[in-house]
């Protein structure tokens, strides 16, 4: 199920979402992801956005597959970069043994808890064996809004890591930090990179 509320802030804020996303230089948690995929790996970029992280893998000669359940990022991700972004839900997930790797940077928290255990598990099926999964989520307990009002839902390494583990995903190297997003709320997060066993 998708948040319409959360969807209606993307939809409002794409420039602004642009803005944040946009980088002098590319994500280093992008190119540990890139550093482990097969030459001209399809990717699923889960949670697209402005597909600021397609249009890099693009230019790195991979073949991303953007998705966003938002119409407006769809877009201007096609506006901006010509790159064939589409609209998806995540729940709409339904390939089976596709892509070589997926990028889901931040999207996924945006899921509520119940919906996660069979999120990822499409997402096991979506990727070949051994493919590559790269998660983005906030560290903490619960769910709630932010200020602009989209829907969180918050674990810890180790909640995320057994939610992995269990939907097939053997995790492989994860990165802490913190940061204030479009709402300028500063939270902790935690990147981690995982491959299907």
């Amino acid at each position: 199920m998708t948040d319409e509320e959360t969807l209606k802030v993307y939809d409002a804020k794409v420039s602004d979402y642009q803005q944040m996303t946009r980088r002098a230089q590319i994500d280093p948690d992008l190119l540990r992801f890139m550093a482990h995929l097969p030459s001209g790996a399809l990717v699923l970029d889960l949670g697209c956005g402005p597909a600021t992280a397609s249009a890099v893998m693009r230019e790195h000669g991979y073949r991303p597959d953007p998705v966003d359940a938002s119409g407006e990022m769809v877009r201007f991700a096609n506006e901006a970069h010509a790159i064939n972004a589409r609209l998806a839900s995540f729940d709409e997930i339904d390939s089976e043994a596709t892509y070589d790797g997926i990028w889901a940077n931040f999207s996924l928290l945006h899921a509520q808890r119940a919906q996660m255990p069979n999120l990822l598990k499409s997402m096991h099926r979506a990727v070949k064996g051994g493919g590559l999964f790269h998660i983005g989520m906030k560290l903490g307990e619960g769910e709630s809004r932010d200020s602009l009002g989209r829907f969180y839902t918050y674990y810890s390494q180790e909640q995320l890591n057994a939610l992995l583990e269990h939907s097939g995903f053997k995790p492989i190297d994860h990165t802490l930090g913190e940061g204030g997003g479009l709402s300028g709320e500063i939270t902790p997060w935690i990147t981690v990179l995982s491959r299907a066993v």
